[in-house]
């Protein structure tokens, strides 16, 4: 146990790590990632998502409509407390709750789904990583994007439900969103790809699991850490709360391995940085947001080990 423990999460923080220390030193820029996230988001990770999903057998697919519940409750629910805390406890203006919400209930994703659930459930995961990136997309995603535009916007005419199609728009003219789609119908329809296409997209998807990790470190680096309820509170809720609603639904609805190990994993991943990225990009800066993304990465080294034993018993 300790062995699968450690070669599962040893990789993950010690790439993490090397983006830390090259943004601290400055060998990175780590107040402007976006050339990288460009990089992570735009090609390596779509590319990846793509063509894994699309040699993923049908039956596979099919069997993971569960899978998408159980993260999509997990999320939301998150998502309304936390933005409730915000609100009503802590007194956050509404830019500031929003980046903070989102980064307590979108786990990273992106960054650590891949190479932490690869290590653990073998490279046949990636459908699932895939599903977890696509539900965050339509559902928590927008919703963030609708609260900062609310906040941010000087043209008070525009409806809500107006700014809500919107940003869900936006959200799906994404790569990092329509890449795993196209994959799920190419792997439907029983349509072979190419050998050629999947070498070509093998070869920059490879990039995805080094890269997305050194990114998350780069974008630690820029933050400041500042420890006080309300952080503490995010991080409870993030690694705490969230994987123990996740594994409750899973034995609720009784669903079966490998499926109900990786939806418990995937919701134990930590906050994850599209909240801070987000933010920025509407010029709403949390330092709250960036003290619960460093101490809910840190943190994780517990709880991710914790999570690890709890799925390998299951």
């Amino acid at each position: 146990m300790e062995i699968m423990i450690l070669n599962a999460l040893a990789p993950v923080f010690f790439v993490m790590y090397l983006g830390y220390f090259a943004g601290r030193r400055r060998l990175v820029d780590n107040l402007n990632v976006a050339n990288l996230n460009v990089l992570v988001m735009t090609f390596a990770l779509p590319a990846a998502l793509f063509t894994a999903i699309s040699r993923t057998p049908q039956r596979v697919i099919i069997e993971n409509g569960k899978l998408m519940l159980v993260l999509t409750l997990a999320m939301l629910i998150i998502f309304v407390v936390e933005l409730l805390l915000q609100h009503r406890v802590f007194r956050v203006e509404p830019g500031k709750a929003a980046v903070q919400t989102l980064t307590v209930a979108l786990p990273n994703y992106a960054s650590v789904g891949l190479p932490l659930l690869g290590s653990v459930y073998g490279s046949q995961s990636a459908l699932s990583v895939a599903v977890a990136i696509a539900v965050g997309a339509v559902t928590v995603t927008p919703l963030t994007l609708v609260l900062l535009e609310n906040a941010t916007s000087k043209d008070v005419s525009e409806s809500p439900v107006r700014r809500f199609l919107k940003a869900t728009v936006k959200s799906l003219r994404r790569p990092i969103f329509w890449a795993p789609m196209l994959g799920v119908i190419v792997a439907l329809s029983n349509v072979p790809m190419p050998d050629v296409v999947g070498r070509m997209l093998d070869l920059i998807g490879k990039a995805t699991a080094g890269a997305s990790l050194f990114l998350t470190g780069v974008i630690l680096s820029a933050q400041r850490l500042r420890i006080n309820l309300d952080v503490i509170t995010g991080v409870l809720l993030k690694n705490v709360l969230q994987p123990l609603m996740a594994w409750g639904v899973v034995r609720l609805l009784v669903i079966p391995e490998p499926i109900a190990g990786q939806a418990i994993l995937l919701i134990a991943i930590p906050a994850g940085f599209f909240g801070v990225v987000f933010g920025v990009g509407y010029g709403v800066r949390s330092e709250e947001a960036g003290s619960t993304l460093i101490a809910s990465s840190l943190f994780s080294v517990i709880s991710l080990a914790a999570t690890i034993m709890l799925v390998a018993r299951y």
